[in-house]
């Protein structure tokens, strides 16, 4: 075994040992009113959590995956090679994508393309994808440790990080115009993606030590989860690649969309159908990473498990289940704009944040005759009553259960929210009251418009799912195109389109 494997595992025993007689306190990140983003809220905040934490694990008992889940329901692979017409806006990567197959694998069966120029019109071969042997159903984590949850509510990252005093403890970064400390640049993944922070922690340390060494590789200093892109230089953007891709894993998993990981070398894991969805989260993000059998090795009990493990205890521990009730109901919600005014519905279901996230969000641009980023003087609106926990670069967090632990219950995310007027943290409010200004702050936006999206225990809520997101009684379809989408209400259609026509126009 490695020595690296070999030192984790000791450290793993030794929390087992120990995991009767500590108090449980390093498990999370909160997003509090009033306080710091990387440290607990009060005590007398966080009591009502403890009961979720079921008891700790009999010293010595074995480091074992839990129970199987019944077999999920997951797609065939294609058995046979077919043919594909490229569509506007099509690329070799999203065709290659759409078919499970990689590029290189696509550009082989198409030697007389040149993948960078392809054409509308143009017909390309798509070779059936040749499966290996299925991936392990090895439980890495249960599905509540991947999400920016109600257990993480707890976790001072701050501590954590410094007790460790690794080069995660001195580095800093300038993220949004403001200069962040290693922990502050995870906080601040953490609550963008709502992926858990912990999970976050461990995947950096298990690419690069960079929470427990001082002076990891050299390698890693641009890239520290060893994703080399340029696009993602630095902390902050691999992270938020991690991230997103974390989610993106867990979320298609949650929506049988997923049935294989395509591996850098072009070779196709199937994944076993007894896995959850927390660790194909982690299964797909690795997949991205590494070849077999070091992929093997990652999602295995001697892989990631082990750091996330030795950091912070058995990860079952921790689960909540169910995370998302199946008899989950959704507020009484209105439309978050003023009376009379007439907005356009611009963005039916997509992602909530990233590209990764399922289909959470909604989009609404204001009234108006101007075109592009253009000031608006519009008012966004509380879709419910709710306590204001987060109020900057762009985004507002409506806390629904006005607990001030964004991690629990129900939490509205408005994107896009001008500082000009913007609600302030601590804000109490009530259905209808003033957000702030629809804009093109925060992210990215071609036009003004706010984007708003659910979550519920910190995991995103499809706009279009089994509790979809319903405003004043406008109920939100989806067509299985991103984007795209219907409000309906007693028989009443709007359809959602970019840019303003008669189809799309919704007032309250």
């Amino acid at each position: 075994m490695p020595p690296k494997k070999v030192y984790y595992l000791l450290i793993l025993l030794g929390v087992m040992v120990l995991s009767t007689s500590c108090v449980r306190t390093q498990s999370g990140i909160f997003s509090f009113a009033n306080s710091s983003p990387t440290a607990p809220p009060p005590t007398e905040t966080l009591a009502p959590l403890a009961a979720l934490l079921p008891p700790t694990r009999v010293p010595g008992s074995p480091i074992l995956t839990p129970t199987p889940d019944s077999p999920h329901d997951i797609p065939s692979l294609r058995l046979q090679a077919s043919e594909y017409t490229v569509q506007s806006g099509d690329t070799f990567g999203h065709i290659a994508n759409i078919y499970g197959i990689s590029m290189d694998t696509l550009a082989t069966a198409n030697p007389d393309v040149n993948p960078d120029v392809i054409s509308v019109g143009q017909v390309l071969e798509i070779p059936a994808p040749t499966p290996g042997a299925a991936g392990p159903d090895f439980k890495i984590i249960p599905d509540s440790e991947l999400v920016y949850g109600p257990v993480s509510a707890t976790f001072d990252i701050t501590a954590f990080v410094k007790s460790h005093n690794g080069y995660l403890n001195t580095y800093t970064e300038q993220v949004y115009g403001q200069q962040l400390d290693g922990a502050g640049v995870v906080a601040e993944v953490a609550r963008e993606y709502s992926v858990n922070p912990r999970l976050l922690l461990a995947v950096l340390e298990f690419q690069s030590h960079w929470v427990t060494q001082a002076n990891p590789d050299s390698a890693t200093l641009d890239y520290p989860l060893r994703y080399v892109d340029q696009n993602h230089v630095g902390l902050f953007n691999q992270l938020s690649w991690a991230a997103n891709n974390l989610n993106r894993g867990y979320y298609q998993w949650k929506a049988n969309t997923i049935s294989h990981y395509i591996l850098p070398d072009g070779s196709i894991v199937p994944a076993a159908t007894t896995i959850n969805a927390g660790t194909a989260g982690v299964q797909y993000l690795m997949s991205l990473l590494y070849n077999r059998p070091d992929w093997d090795s990652a999602v295995s009990q001697t892989g990631l498990f082990v750091i996330y493990s030795s950091f912070f205890g058995y990860p079952f521990d921790f689960t909540i289940d169910p995370l998302v009730p199946p008899d989950l109901k959704q507020p009484l919600m209105q439309l978050p704009f003023v009376p009379g005014d007439v907005w356009s519905f611009t963005g039916g279901p997509h992602a909530g944040w990233g590209d990764g996230s399922t289909w959470a969000a909604l989009d609404f641009a204001p009234p108006g005759d101007a075109y592009g980023c253009v000031e608006s003087d519009a008012w966004v609106t509380a879709v419910a009553g709710g306590l204001v926990t987060r109020s900057d670069n762009g985004i507002v967090i409506l806390d629904l259960d006005k607990d001030g632990i964004e991690q629990t219950g129900w939490t509205v995310l408005y994107l896009h929210i001008e500082d000009r007027d913007r609600v302030a943290v601590g804000s109490v409010l009530k259905a209808g009251d003033h957000i702030g200004h629809p804009s093109c702050e925060g992210g990215e936006a071609t036009g003004t418009h706010v984007h708003i999206a659910r979550r519920y225990n910190g995991e995103w809520i499809s706009a279009d799912g089994a509790v979809p997101f319903t405003m004043d009684g406008w109920v939100a379809q989806g067509n299985g195109t991103e984007y795209d989408g219907l409000l309906v209400r007693e028989g009443q259609i709007v359809e959602a389109w970019d840019n303003r026509n008669p189809e799309n126009q919704i007032s309250r």
